[in-house]
């Protein structure tokens, strides 16, 4: 083949190749070649959005300033609690004794132990300069209902005080202490609504058997309910700050603060498998620890506010918002229309994305504040307002049926007789347990117990009961009383739904 034909079909190929490409592009303009640019404007439309046009690499983090300002604010908490008599908390069983049997051929008692002495340590966070200290509720206990016989206080420059605890709330975890004195250095409140995930936090505490120690991580979630607070509590409250910052034992009641030593935390948990950091840590959001702590030295305990709204347990963490089960007949929400099956999404502008987040939000309220609600209604979104009251409300599912019925369980008010017996005021007695019923399901609960408190309520007939109940939120609560004929108190979770 001769030299021109060669060239004549090269020619021919490329303008060939030249004109398809053209005419596909007209034909598909839509389907173009990926490209990519940070500077320039060839930025597909759903690309995530980090880089913005500007930089393409951020100032890099000073962690120095926010650490060394706030270690003098977090204190070293230290407590002792005696030896003590401890027992099993169960009554023996009812005509039975072979516990009794056991007790003498093996020489063994099922009866009162000694526990020994026990000393613990945690963190704090000075909040003020005349000595006011918040830490974890959980620091402070004596492992029941109680708190440590004694607790010291010691600061970054070594100094030790003795320490009063001033209230606590172990639905939340809170506990706040004083020191008596002038000057101490002290931490500002952050605002933990504002934290964002991605962003850089310091963990502040006195973990293991160190001293002061600083880590960093980011936030790596909000709104984390992992369920460790129903340990202490039977309304617990939950709607942790996730982060990395390595945190382990001792670091509770430590600071969590923000690159500028704003604290937005209080840690509180860690999750793990073996009981040491394995990659995460839990710290209570401080716009939620800010009005436990006013309530806490105000008034001794916490004034809680209520929306009068209970969840729909099918739809408890959707991610959508908190779904309304259930709308109390004289509570806050029914005033302004809100029905079962609608979703709250929004607090006063503040995202929500499941009930956690609402329990955690509300509570950081007064009663008699007045807060905006958004919320979702068969796919339409409106904003009202309410204002928080100081009960939950009544709901018709406890209000439609006798409290016998409710709880599975025959009851009867004791008489006077029996309540001088016992040494009690008065009380309600469990005379059977229905099969199937709320009651039935507690575990060691047996006929024969007498009621003598719910959630610290002092209780002496039926109908006291039922009130009693019907003001509570939450899905359990807590039964104290006796038994005839043993010694001691005794306390169970009632869980409110079958």
């Amino acid at each position: 083949m001769k030299l021109k034909q060669i060239l004549l079909i090269v020619a021919i190929s490329a303008v060939s190749a030249i004109t398809s490409v053209w005419i596909y592009g007209k034909v598909n303009p839509g389907q173009s070649s990926f490209s990519q640019s940070i500077n320039g404007t060839n930025i597909p439309a759903n690309y995530a959005g980090f880089f913005d046009g500007s930089n393409g690499a951020g100032e890099p983090v000073d962690f120095t300033k926010a650490a060394n300002s706030s270690v003098p604010a977090v204190v070293h908490i230290k407590t002792k609690i005696p030896a003590r008599k401890i027992s099993n908390g169960l009554p023996k069983s009812r005509g039975n004794n072979m516990e009794d049997l056991f007790e003498q051929f093996f020489n063994r008692s099922f009866g009162p132990q000694i526990q020994p002495e026990q000393r613990a340590s945690g963190s704090g966070v000075i909040i003020s300069d005349d000595g006011y200290i918040i830490t974890n509720n959980h620091v402070v206990s004596d492992g029941g209902d109680g708190v440590a016989t004694e607790i010291t206080v010691t600061l970054h420059n070594k100094k030790e005080y003795k320490a009063k605890v001033i209230g606590r709330d172990p639905s939340s975890d809170i506990a706040v202490l004083k020191v008596d004195g002038k000057g101490f250095p002290f931490l500002l409140y952050g605002n933990s609504d504002n934290v964002k995930l991605g962003q850089w936090v310091l963990a502040i505490g006195y973990p293991l058997t160190l001293e002061t120690t600083v880590t960093a991580g980011i936030v790596s979630a909000k709104g984390r309910n992992i369920g460790i607070n129903s340990r202490q509590s039977n309304t617990p409250i939950e709607s942790f700050i996730q982060t990395d910052a390595a945190v382990n034992q001792g670091n509770s009641g430590g600071a969590l603060i923000t690159t500028d030593g704003q604290l937005v935390g209080i840690n509180s948990a860690i999750y793990a498998p073996t009981g040491t950091y394995a990659g995460y840590s839990f710290a209570i959001p401080v716009n939620l620890v800010k009005k436990i702590v006013n309530d806490l030295i105000k008034f001794g305990d916490v004034k809680r506010p209520y929306l009068g709204v209970s969840v729909d347990r099918e739809k408890f963490d959707a991610g959508d918002g908190a779904h309304i089960g259930e709308v109390a007949k004289d509570g806050a929400a029914v005033n302004i229309g809100l029905k079962p099956g609608d979703i709250v999404t929004k607090i006063n502008d503040v995202p929500i994305f499941s009930w956690t987040e609402l329990q955690a939000t509300v509570s950081s309220y007064n009663a008699g504040d007045k807060i905006n609600i958004t919320y979702k209604r068969n796919g339409k979104e409106y904003t009202t307002s309410a204002t928080l009251k100081a009960i939950t409300g009544t709901y018709e599912s406890l209000a439609s049926t006798s409290i016998a019925d409710q709880l599975g369980g025959e009851l009867e008010t004791i008489n006077e007789k029996t309540a001088i017996k016992n040494n009690i005021d008065g009380g309600v007695i469990i005379k059977k347990i229905k099969p199937g019923g709320i009651i039935s399901k507690t575990k060691n609960l047996e006929e024969g117990f007498i009621i003598t408190t719910v959630n610290g309520m002092e209780i002496s007939s039926v109908e006291e009961l039922s009130e009693a109940i019907k003001a509570l939120s939450g899905e359990s609560i807590q039964l104290e009383g006796v038994y005839e004929n043993y010694d001691g108190v005794y306390r169970y979770p009632l869980y409110l739904k079958k």
